[in-house]
């Protein structure tokens, strides 16, 4: 590979974001910014703003595969998809299943990430989030009733070992029995534990954050929500500064409104864009099967399907991070800076990577993504090399 910099308008770096100047890229890995023109190769994106690559950290599938397929294949399939529409590091997220289903996948996205070499060009495997099988029915959404478990330390080591340590998060509902030990245990391993799909009271999630819990799930969805007596899992949300909330930014699952009061509340800092983003996410429209159920993808959204061929409840997005990345900066929300940091910087502290994703810093992978003025995707890089289709 070769020497080249980059030419923008902006660069999202981690002290600041650079006015014009050059960022350069050597073999594959981030040189430094200069805002001399350097003597090599100049990609010219004027007009444009740099950031790090994006880092979903809650997404189950993408351009018809599913993250529980337990199939290698379809996760690189997923990955250089999800690549070519700008995100380059995921967190592939499983259902609630069985707890043998549930190690068939860790296996799977395990042994995708394994047998990777340095030519790859799809979004990186940033970990693995376990979404479940630790909730309450009260809150169940698109997870499936059947396979809902109290929390287990054991079963946790036992996914564990068969994705080969790459677990970095796993979701529960905070008033489960045992829900506090598990925390404690998960943080003790350096493990995140998230608080999602929870009909906890307010006492009850901070309990679980005192536990060592320091993420909320798709903040909003699927917990019991914010009242002026109960402020619910929603207000501790809000009101834990040091934990992160997730948010699906594709204004349909919150609409902008309520995402600002999220924003307003906690900070930017710690509100994480994510997608939670399905099987038939980056496909046409129609009827497809996530988590083991029958869905149906219309008008920008996925939808569960009941026996009878009806539209049931939201099952999830069809989002890329990239346009809601956009979202926010079109609601006027946050900036474009800040925008683009909630999608990676702080998206890869929630997830505890941040040592390997979401910064642009010599000496790391040239992982890029880059946005025209109107905060259009202009282009991806993964490695130094450029991958938008």
């Amino acid at each position: 590979m070769s020497t080249f910099a980059i030419k923008a308008d902006r660069f999202v770096l981690p002290g600041a974001t650079m006015q014009g100047g050059y960022l350069t890229i050597k073999d594959g890995f981030f040189g430094a910014w200069s805002a001399e023109e350097p003597e090599c190769e100049i990609r010219d994106y004027t007009g444009c703003i740099v950031g790090p690559g994006l880092v979903d950290t809650h997404i189950h599938g993408f351009h018809n595969h599913a993250t529980t397929d337990c199939d290698p294949d379809a996760i690189d399939d997923s990955s250089i998809a999800l690549a070519q529409a700008g995100t380059t590091a995921w967190v592939p997220t499983t259902f609630t299943e069985s707890v043998d289903d549930i190690a068939r996948a860790c296996a799977a996205i395990a042994e995708a990430d394994e047998r990777r070499d340095d030519d790859f060009r799809g979004a990186r495997i940033a970990g693995i989030f376990l979404e479940g099988p630790f909730f309450t029915t009260a809150h169940v959404g698109a997870q499936n009733p059947a396979f809902l478990i109290d929390p287990d330390v054991e079963i946790f080591d036992g996914w564990q070992e068969k994705a080969g340590g790459r677990i970095v998060k796993s979701a529960l509902a905070a008033e489960k029995d045992g829900a506090c030990d598990y925390i404690a245990a998960l943080d003790q391993r350096g493990v995140v534990t998230a608080i999602g799909h929870s009909d906890a009271h307010y006492d009850e999630a901070l309990a679980a954050v005192n536990a060592g819990a320091s993420c909320f799930v798709h903040t909003y969805n699927g917990q019991r929500g914010l009242h002026h007596r109960d402020p619910g899992v929603t207000g501790a949300a809000m009101t834990t500064p040091e934990t992160y909330a997730e948010i699906i930014c594709d204004g349909k699952h919150v609409v902008p409104g309520a995402i600002k009061a999220l924003v307003d509340a906690k900070g930017w800092q710690h509100c994480v864009l994510i997608t939670d983003c399905l099987i038939c996410g980056g496909m046409p429209e129609g009827e497809y099967v996530s988590g083991g159920m029958a869905v149906v993808m219309k008008d920008g959204l996925c939808y569960l399907k009941g026996e009878d061929g009806a539209t049931g409840n939201i099952a999830g997005s069809v989002l890329t991070l990239a346009r809601g990345v956009k979202n926010m900066v079109d609601w006027q929300i946050v900036t474009a800076e800040q925008a683009i940091r909630m999608g990676t910087e702080v998206a890869a502290r929630s997830v505890r990577v941040e040592d390997r994703f979401g910064y642009i810093k010599p000496g790391r992978a040239a992982d890029l993504t880059i946005f025209n003025a109107d905060m259009t995707l202009a282009d991806t890089y993964v490695g130094g090399v450029s991958v938008t289709a």
